[in-house]
């Protein structure tokens, strides 16, 4: 099967959404067939589903592949772009090399914002994250008058305590404005399966996501596979979606940098355990009907602390805002004082020069930034007045603790919005 990456790639570079400038070195999401948005899609004609609102994903080959397969495994390894996964495959992912030259990998684009609540919530439902809502790792809910964590579902000012929101009567599937992936795949009988790590199997956004599914919890991602390859051993009558999404090297690309030795172990480990306790063990009966898919939501970049990013050292610029800002440190959402809009395009264009570009939010949602569909109805409250757009290593930190994250994502460079899909029929 084809490495399609040469192929793709100079046409992802150059995609361009209309009437949208988003600076130097912007990689614009493409929703017409090369993005995460489009797999949902995929996965309903290989599953037997009605078709989904988007297009399928635009791939040679792909459908061939899959053609007759009763199950479908999708592994998502948050925070992988697609330059580290290559780059690696002579080295920490070298367990994967047989997989890769068997199978079918090709470049895709993640969402905007490049991050983990909303590219899941879009794999998860079908829906981009405009239609959806959920925008970025911390949003204003102005229908409940809180700026919210979207992992946690707690007021962001409470960090580590979650599920604030649904002792205060909001459970999470409420916060989604359209069906999801596993109550959709429950109308047409198919067996839905989602494996979450036992640290954020009870998350606010766990609950929101996996309604309709029979959830596992694993410890380690050896635990994870052997569990997996046990399921799709089992004789399945019709069809089976596995799900399997892992947190691992996006944890540690956090604290220590996504290019650091301990990110690089954990990807190895990870990759052999795939290999050595699913793909090599399972049953050729079993594996004869299996398609796997590897993807991540995400990419990262490194970050190295900058103080001088941190707002409590700008004075000028956050008494022009009616609030502290919400979204991603690496793509924030700005809510302006009146006609202090050129004020802080200005400051941010003087303070750290060519470091973040600046979008009007309703522009950027009627351009499509967000996805195609119709926007739901919280969504431009949401994005704020204006959208900052980090460049190279920049960001922005206003949380009310230490600034210690030397990787990031959530903006557009190709590091955040550049990710590998891997798709393998495994008999």
């Amino acid at each position: 099967m084809p490495d399609l990456t040469s192929t793709l790639l100079p046409d992802i570079h150059a995609f361009r959404l209309p009437g949208l400038e988003l600076g130097p070195g912007a990689v614009h999401p493409n929703y017409s067939g090369r993005s995460i948005l489009n797999l949902p899609s995929t996965l309903d004609r290989w599953l037997g589903l009605p078709p989904g609102p988007h297009a399928p994903l635009a791939l040679p080959g792909l459908d061939d592949l899959a053609a007759g397969a009763s199950q479908v495994v999708v592994c998502l390894l948050d925070a992988l772009s697609l330059s580290r996964f290559s780059a690696w495959l002579d080295g920490p992912g070298q367990a994967l090399q047989p997989l890769v030259a068997d199978g079918l990998l090709a470049p895709l684009t993640s969402v905007v914002p490049s991050t983990t609540t909303a590219a899941l919530t879009t794999l998860w439902t079908g829906r981009s994250p405009a239609e959806h809502g959920i925008l970025g790792y911390e949003l204003l809910l102005r229908e409940y008058g809180l700026v919210a964590n979207m992992i946690t579902l707690a007021p962001a000012a409470f960090d580590n305590q979650r599920g604030l929101l649904e002792r205060a009567g909001v459970p999470p599937p409420s916060l989604l404005p359209v069906r999801t992936l596993g109550s959709r795949l429950a109308q047409a009988g198919v067996e839905a399966h989602a494996f979450i790590g036992n640290a954020i199997r009870g998350s606010g956004l766990s609950r929101m996501h996996y309604t309709d599914a029979e959830l596992h919890g694993f410890g380690s991602p050896s635990d994870l596979w052997h569990s997996v390859r046990l399921l799709v051993e089992r004789p399945v009558h019709g069809r089976r979606f596995v799900w399997a999404y892992y947190s691992g090297v996006d944890a540690l690309s956090h604290v220590y940098g996504p290019d650091s030795d301990r990110v690089q172990v954990e990807y190895e480990f990870f990759a052999r355990t795939l290999v050595d306790l699913f793909v090599h063990p399972l049953q050729r009966s079993a594996a004869n009907d299996v398609v796997l898919l590897l993807l991540a939501d995400h990419g990262q970049v490194s970050t190295p602390i900058q103080p001088h990013y941190q707002l409590t050292r700008h004075n000028d610029l956050t008494r022009r805002l009616h609030l502290t800002p919400t979204g991603e440190s690496r793509l924030p959402y700005l809510y302006l004082q009146p006609g202090q809009a050129e004020a802080v395009e200005e400051y941010l264009a003087r303070t750290w020069p060519g470091a973040f570009g600046v979008l009007d939010s309703d522009h950027a949602l009627r351009a499509g930034l967000f996805g195609p569909g119709t926007p739901c109805d919280q969504a431009a409250a949401r994005l704020g007045d204006r959208i900052v757009v980090s460049r190279n290593s920049a960001y922005l930190w206003w949380a009310d603790k230490p600034d210690t994250l030397l990787g990031r994502h959530g903006s557009l460079t190709a590091e955040e919005m550049i990710v590998p899909l891997l798709a393998v029929r495994l008999g």
